[in-house]
């Protein structure tokens, strides 16, 4: 039995979508125009592939991987989530979507795996924060990482508790889908 096995689809998909949902956080919080979108989807993927093909991977990644090399799911048979009406609504849906990932990692793997897909979130986050500049003309001027993509790291950062788990390298069991704190 693999580790996927223990997520049931719709489960294992929400695992899966983490990553990009966590970069998707970043682009809502602070949207560039059409080339700053294509650096920062670009920088989603790159980051994705280099965290789940790199060396010392866990078996959680390993699972990922496989999961990106195959045959990719019918779309028809996946979750259709709610459309956002605005960005924020958007960057709300990202971070509720990250909580559900989190959260269902650290139920159902090891305190390794669950430790390693949380900086892979962050790491997607932060590469996605730096793929384009922000607030220049014509690429001339701006910054690299604005005020509103470090606040959404923050949050991010906040919501993954990484300084806990590298600290403790457990599980954090406080963390349930719903923000309660309750176990389900």
């Amino acid at each position: 039995m693999s580790l996927k096995d223990s997520f049931t689809p719709e489960e294992w998909f929400k695992v899966m979508s983490g990553p990009g949902r966590a970069g998707a956080v970043i682009v809502a919080a602070s949207p560039s125009g059409i080339t700053g979108i294509v650096a920062e989807a670009r920088a989603i993927g790159d980051a994705i592939r280099e965290q789940v093909s790199g060396p010392g991977r866990t078996p959680l990644l390993e699972a990922m991987a496989a999961d990106l090399i195959g045959t990719p799911p019918d779309p028809k048979t996946l979750p259709q989530p709610d459309r956002a009406r605005n960005m924020d609504e958007a960057r709300q849906q990202g971070l509720e979507a990250v909580r559900q990932a989190v959260w269902l990692v650290s139920a159902k793997a090891s305190p390794e795996d669950s430790a390693a897909y949380r900086n892979l979130l962050m790491v997607v986050a932060q590469r996605t924060a730096e793929a384009a500049k922000e607030g220049g003309f014509l690429g001339i001027g701006g910054e690299l990482v604005n005020d509103k993509e470090r606040a959404a790291l923050a949050e991010l950062r906040e919501l993954l508790r990484l300084d806990e788990v590298e600290a403790t390298s457990t599980p954090v069991a406080s963390i349930n889908p719903d923000g309660s704190g309750n176990s389900p």
